[in-house]
């Protein structure tokens, strides 16, 4: 009889243990949410500063009561920027840590990887950087635009297809390039980002004159340049992570490529590593992005700053915005769960989000082949005296674009 009232006890502590580190309807212990990112490997960078972001408004949830009460927190795998380890990971985030909700998302093509594990388990997977348009596509999941209620894939951010929507109107209205050759990276995100943009180009009248690609880890990019500079282009667009953002822009400068002006699609060119790595050659260079810190948008410029306060160096670009932004959507959407934090009543809360958070508003639409996908404008920047600013929209600017270039001279020693 003694034996049985010890194997009980044990029973009945092992249950309340389980339910204070649950994320279901437990009312105690914090609540987990997964958060796939690239914190090893290439991507770093890129993992590090979306990390220390989720923890910057982690902090801050927390601080003001967390949710009804309870601490979030926030359980890391890294993806290492491969697509069969993100798998892996957002199978382990499901199956071992049981959470009940995925965020982050770098790379387009992990990002579309763990995507398709979280449709396949129905846990809703809120995507705060990876791009590919298929991500936010029902079809690419064998549903129909008509299955929401099926589709557990969120997106935060704009689809690589918009990326250039505010540069278009810096090249339409004031610099006005006649030709254009694009170089990019041969993963998903840079080859969709060049077939976008060349139709980007068709539209305003720019003739491509070529479209050359390259694989991960190419540390040579001379013959490239070369290449781009005997077609002599008005602009040079490029779709680089940082390392080879860096690199393509620092060799550039040693063969003395002076086109009319340099642009890059956002990923590695607004990184602060981009202008730690490239020196001198990126002065000048102009990309599109997604945000930035002087932007009339409530709490861009603490979030900025708080960031700095805290981790130093030159501050985070989009990237770090949308993370932080990430974690304020997945606290809300929390909130208005009540205490019941089962996936289905998660998605539910998802599909009604509508808020203001640093990146800008957040509310999930279905428009063209996509469902779940925030809408929102781009802008255009420029690297100018080692500062990264804003220069469009004009009504938005706060430093006037810096053309024409003369390379020569600011890129002399």
């Amino acid at each position: 009889m003694k034996k049985i009232k010890i194997i009980l006890l044990l029973l009945a502590f092992g249950f309340v243990a389980l339910s204070l580190n649950s994320c279901g309807k437990s009312e105690t212990g914090p609540i987990k949410i997964g958060v796939l990112l690239p914190l090893t490997g290439h991507q770093a960078n890129f993992g590090s500063m979306e990390k220390n972001s989720y923890e910057l408004a982690r902090a801050k949830i927390n601080a003001a009561g967390g949710i009804d009460g309870r601490q979030l927190e926030f359980v890391y795998e890294d993806d290492t920027g491969k697509p069969d380890v993100g798998r892996a990971g957002a199978e382990k985030l499901i199956n071992v840590n049981k959470v009940p909700m995925i965020s982050g998302g770098y790379s387009s093509s992990v990002t579309f990887a763990a995507a398709a594990v979280a449709q396949q388990y129905r846990t809703p997977f809120l995507v705060n950087t990876g791009s590919v348009d298929k991500i936010t596509q029902p079809e690419a999941f064998n549903l129909t635009v008509n299955d929401g209620a099926k589709f557990y894939i969120y997106r935060l951010n704009p689809p690589v297809s918009e990326y250039a929507s505010g540069l278009e109107g810096l090249l339409a209205n004031v610099i006005k390039p006649a030709t254009v050759y694009i170089i990019h990276e041969n993963t998903t995100f840079g080859t969709k980002g060049a077939k976008a943009f060349q139709k980007s180009s068709e539209k305003l009248g720019i003739e491509v004159l070529n479209v050359e690609s390259y694989s991960s880890g190419t540390v040579d990019f001379k013959p490239i340049l070369l290449n781009a500079q005997k077609a002599n282009p008005d602009m040079v667009y490029m779709i680089s992570y940082v390392m080879d953002a860096s690199m393509l822009m620092k060799q550039a400068r040693e063969i003395k490529f002076y086109p009319k002006l340099f642009v890059g699609a956002g990923a590695g060119f607004t990184m602060p590593a981009f202008k730690d790595n490239a020196g001198k050659a990126s002065e000048g260079v102009i990309s599109a992005t997604l945000w930035h810190q002087t932007l009339p948008i409530p709490g861009a410029k603490e979030y900025y700053d708080e960031y700095v306060k805290k981790y130093g160096g030159d501050g985070p670009d989009y990237h770090g915005a949308e993370a932080y932004s990430a974690a304020m959507v997945v606290a809300d959407v929390l909130k208005r769960c009540k205490g019941d934090y089962e996936k289905e009543t998660i998605k539910k809360a998802l599909d009604a989000t509508d808020m203001m958070t640093v990146f800008g508003p957040v509310k999930f639409q279905s428009y063209g082949k996509k469902i779940h996908q925030n809408k929102m404008e781009t802008y255009v920047v420029q690297w100018i005296d080692g500062t990264l600013k804003l220069i469009w929209p004009k009504d938005l600017a706060n430093a006037d674009v810096v053309y024409p270039i003369d390379w020569e001279k600011i890129w002399a020693e």
